[in-house]
């Protein structure tokens, strides 16, 4: 089995919702969110993988802390 199918049927098993998406020739990225937090997965061609994790109290918060991130950013 290849290792994206690996990865993604260890997320379906835990019933983790995500997201595939490709920016690289080279990868394949999954994105899955939990409580609390989200975690980036890239899969490579050569089947290693790399995970990133982004930790987050999940405070919902009103409009104007969009436009304060898109301020930041621009």
């Amino acid at each position: 089995m290849s290792k994206v199918f690996e990865v993604l049927k260890r997320l379906d098993e835990a019933k983790v919702h995500y997201f595939i998406g490709r920016y690289r020739s080279d990868t394949i990225d999954i994105t899955a969110t939990v409580v609390g937090e989200r975690v980036e997965i890239t899969v490579f061609e050569d089947d290693h993988v790399e995970v990133s994790r982004f930790v987050g109290n999940e405070e919902v918060l009103n409009e104007s802390v969009l436009d304060e991130i898109l301020r930041r950013d621009a």
